[in-house]
């Protein structure tokens, strides 16, 4: 059999159509090993493609022991006390990393990403929306909008308040995942498939779409969209934001370098590249119109943003008395106050 791309073991919710809502896989793999794999086949009569397949307990109870035998004792774990469960159960085998055709395949791709596993871009998410329902995350779980006013009125009956967090396609990230060595103050504003590196911190008003992150260390104040990832050492400062694939950056990838900073309410349309700093207030698209400085500070000449994208040592400003847009070598590189990461 040829190599399989990511193969994961997972639960989850289903409505009364046995239409998917969401799938928790607790160890996805990425690039399984034969003996993983050829335990599915011979277990499930898997004839390789991409697929997700619905499991009875007794297939799981099967697939534990395959791959206990098989020396994997992590996943046979997770087998056993899934078969223990009376959650829907399924196995999802992505032999290529083709654009998902299912839901369970969709957050399988998403788990890849909160996992660490890959990072943004690296993985083919195209035509994602339409397999991701919308449901209303609720203190009891993902719940279907069609049985929601029922499954609310039950709960009152029964003494209790079914509290609705959200109505979205996309869960919170740390419902599924929560990556070592991370901070984040508001778990509600992360979503499952946002690529959180070690070292992060993010705090209440920051925003990690999927698809997009962090390599850290860095602190996370303001918005990073889908689509984009932030260097390491890099900070997004208060009411910052980065124009990404579904904010208006269409198809232009936007990345921050190392030890950059957005300063406050600041935001970039560009890439950038390493130690480039965006004076507060001052948001750069790639129409905008930036007056070159050199060494000395005289102007040299006038460019659009776009084409000083990715560039190194930048520093953009807006004149106090021109209102001119101005870019000049950053002299000074950001350090991030080690004091506020060192312990995460």
């Amino acid at each position: 059999m040829s190599k399989v791309f990511a193969l994961a073991l997972g639960c989850g919710t289903q409505n009364r159509d046995e239409a998917w809502l969401e799938v928790y896989y607790p160890a996805p793999v990425l690039h399984p090993d034969a003996a993983l794999v050829d335990a599915v086949r011979e277990t499930l009569d898997y004839e390789g493609g991409n697929v997700a397949l619905s499991l009875s307990h007794r297939q799981v109870g099967q697939l534990a022991r395959a791959w206990r035998e098989a020396g994997h004792e992590e996943q046979a774990s997770y087998a056993v006390a899934f078969q223990e469960s009376d959650q829907p159960l399924v196995i999802t085998v992505l032999e290529t990393d083709a654009a998902p055709s299912s839901t369970p395949e969709a957050y399988l791709k998403l788990h890849l990403l909160s996992h660490r596993l890959v990072r943004p871009h690296a993985v083919n998410l195209s035509g994602i929306f339409p397999l991701l329902p919308n449901v209303a995350w609720t203190s009891d779980g993902a719940i279907d909008l069609d049985e929601l006013p029922e499954k609310q009125l039950l709960a009152r009956l029964d003494g209790r308040l079914l509290s609705v967090f959200s109505v979205d396609k996309f869960p919170r990230m740390t419902d599924y995942v929560v990556p070592g060595g991370v901070r984040i103050a508001d778990t509600a504003r992360v979503r499952l498939g946002a690529y959180v590196g070690e070292g992060t911190t993010i705090m209440h008003e920051g925003f990690i779409n999927f698809n997009a992150g962090t390599e850290g260390p860095g602190m996370i104040e303001g918005r990073i969209s889908a689509g984009v990832f932030v260097g390491r050492g890099s900070d997004i400062g208060g009411g910052a934001s980065t124009m990404g694939t579904l904010s208006g950056g269409g198809n232009i990838i936007i990345s921050l370098g190392e030890d950059c900073l957005l300063g406050a309410n600041a935001g970039t349309g560009i890439p950038l590249g390493d130690r480039c700093t965006i004076e507060s207030g001052l948001y750069i698209t790639a129409g905008t119109k930036v007056n070159l400085l050199d060494e000395k500070g005289e102007q040299v000449r006038t460019a659009k943003a776009r084409e000083l994208a990715g560039q190194s040592d930048l520093l953009f400003r807006r004149n106090s008395l021109t209102g001119a847009v101005e870019c000049l070598t950053n002299k000074s590189a950001i350090a991030l106050n080690e004091e506020l990461h060192k312990h995460n």
